[in-house]
């Protein structure tokens, strides 16, 4: 049997007629795909109508959830719907409705104080069909989790574990904040650099659980001292940085540099005991001058160093800095001026005070950098703090040594003087000076009795066991030893006898002030007894005059040194002068 076919219709314009179910049934096919995409993300979704006003056409559960929207309820509106309602969410929604953008997305929180959510939000422009509205795609990612994590780990960041305060990654930040305020005043903030005394001491003695203690409870006086508004930051181990504001200037730093010291007087009990601690303190103001929290820190450090030496609160002073950076720099340039050999050796002749003739030389750095002179006064100090001392040791030792080889081999024979060459403290506490000393020697063939390595009594003060045994080393070798600017330190009787020394130098400082000074005479008349006592022969340095030579030659001083006779010269005229004058 036939299956009859129904009469399709023909509508006035000659065009077949649409039933009306099958539009119901197209339209609810195409819901039902578009809400089973959304279903399918795994993030909360909605598509969004713009119409005579934006409404959501559908959502997923996830979307329904977040966004606190039941839309049984009948509200469909974006008004109606309690996360696009207020906040950023739904103006920016709108606004990107209305214009161009293909797709948008950024980062937001849902406006709420309390129990708040943060989310990435995207926005994009679906396909449009003609002769139907505009549809557009909401999706929203849930990033709170991940957020208040961050903001956990962050808090864990900026807190010192052990008192609770801020640690300096903090502290810098909210000066960093106080410096790029555009209503930053110059002088209206400081940072103190509060560091504890003692502290070494106590946690050697009683422990490292007694030393966290003794932090704690200091770290509490320190906040009895402030004010609320003040800031208190662990920044090192023992040592904490406060950020002030200054209502009536620097006279508030001050006042707050009091308070502190009070709250200290009061001993702190730890176990059984009760242990007395104090603090130096180091102040910056902050300016315009300075470009970041790390410098102003910087700052309140370098007054803090210099409090501690004079044992009362210093502000810091721009010119230690340039100090400093100077000091940094001179090392840098020094260190490529010893690998390039850029230094030279200058000769300042030592002469027989009885016999007028030059009995040898003293071996002294000299560096011309960019066109002028680096005193040693400047480099020697960067050297002996940077460790390039002992690289400067070594060549020196070396090229005295091969200069008067050198000498000798113009003169056709060894000559009857010797070459001073000084001993840094640093060298002798870090280098293998008898392995260096035994290859000069045996590198060039001079015997070791024409070397003279000249130690300060400072060397000896710093490590007097080790100084003894390198000095009594070079004996093997018939080494001289001569004691540098003695007079000037402590060295004990008891340290002379004990050390073979051979040669004791008279500071300038006592020399140089003999014919106005009855005090510098009698002085250097007492050492000239010593030496005599002890079988030392004696240098006198800084000879300036004819009339000091031969007072000095009168109370019976070996060698003389100084301008009187030469500036250090260099190796060519050095050789030259010794030849002239011992003709």
């Amino acid at each position: 049997m036939k299956k009859q076919l129904k009469p399709v219709a023909i509508n006035a314009a000659g065009q077949v007629a649409t039933p009306p179910d099958l539009v119901q049934r197209v339209t609810a096919v195409i819901e039902a795909v578009r809400q089973g995409y959304l279903d399918a993300l795994p993030i909360a979704a909605a598509i969004v109508t713009l119409d005579s006003e934006p409404y959501i056409e559908c959502a997923n559960d996830l979307f329904r959830l977040i966004a606190e929207w039941d839309e049984r309820l009948g509200e469909r509106a974006i008004s109606r719907v309690p996360i696009l309602n207020s906040g950023p969410i739904g103006a920016r929604l709108v606004t990107f409705m209305n214009g161009e953008e293909a797709a948008h997305q950024f980062e937001t929180a849902d406006g709420r104080n309390v129990a708040g959510r943060h989310f990435t939000v995207r926005f994009a422009r679906l396909k449009t069909v003609e002769g139907q509205p505009s549809r557009f795609l909401l999706s929203l990612i849930d990033k709170t989790a991940q957020v208040e994590t961050e903001k956990s780990l962050r808090s864990e960041m900026l807190r010192d574990t052990l008192t609770g305060l801020p640690n300096r990654f903090a502290f810098n930040e909210r000066v960093d904040a106080v410096l790029a305020d555009p209503n930053f005043r110059e002088g209206a903030y400081a940072v103190l650099a509060v560091d504890m005394t003692r502290f070494s001491r106590v946690n050697e003695c009683m422990g490292a659980l007694a030393g966290d203690e003794l932090l704690i409870t200091f770290a509490r006086r320190l906040v009895s001292a402030l004010r609320p508004t003040d800031m208190l930051a662990r920044t090192s181990g023992d040592e904490f940085g406060i950020l002030l504001r200054l209502d009536r200037g620097l006279s508030d730093a001050m006042r707050a540099a009091e308070r502190i010291k009070a709250v200290l007087t009061l001993p702190f009990r730890l176990s059984d005991l009760e242990i007395r601690v104090d603090c130096a303190i180091g102040c910056a103001i902050l300016n315009q001058g300075v470009s970041s929290a790390d410098e102003v820190l910087r700052n309140a450090q370098f007054a803090l160093k210099r409090a501690k030496r004079q044992g009362v609160t210093e502000v810091y002073e721009p010119i230690e800095a340039q100090a400093v950076r100077r000091r940094f720099s001179l090392e840098t340039e020094l260190r490529v001026a010893i690998e390039s050999e850029a230094l030279k050796l200058a000769f300042q002749p030592l002469v027989a005070l009885d016999t007028g003739k030059v009995a040898g030389f003293e071996a002294l750095a000299r560096w011309e950098h960019d066109g002028h002179q680096i005193p040693p006064s400047d480099f020697i100090p960067v050297a002996e703090e940077s460790g390039l001392i002992v690289q400067l040791g070594r060549w020196a030792l070396s090229t005295a040594m091969q200069t008067l080889a050198d000498w000798d081999a113009r003169a056709g024979r060894a000559l009857p003087l010797g070459v001073s060459v000084n001993l840094s403290p640093i060298q002798i506490s870090r280098d293998d000076v008898t392995a260096l000393v035994s290859g000069a020697l045996g590198a060039t063939g001079v015997s070791g009795n024409r070397l003279t390595l000249e130690v300060t009594e400072s060397a000896i003060i710093h490590d007097p066991d080790r100084v003894a045994a390198v000095l009594n080393a070079m004996k093997r070798f018939n080494v001289r030893i001569a004691m540098d600017d003695f007079g000037t330190g402590f060295t004990s009787l008891a340290s002379l006898q004990k050390l073979p020394i051979d040669v004791l130098k008279i500071d300038q400082a006592f020399v140089s002030d003999m014919l106005a000074n009855g005090d510098s005479t009698a002085i250097v008349r007492a050492v000239l007894s010593l030496a005599r006592a002890l079988g030392m022969e004696t240098t006198a340095e800084g000879i300036d005059s004819d009339d000091l030579a031969e007072m000095l030659t009168e109370l019976g001083c070996t060698y003389g040194q100084g301008y009187h006779y030469a500036e250090p010269l260099a190796a060519d005229q050095a050789f030259a002068y010794f030849m002239a004058r011992n003709a």
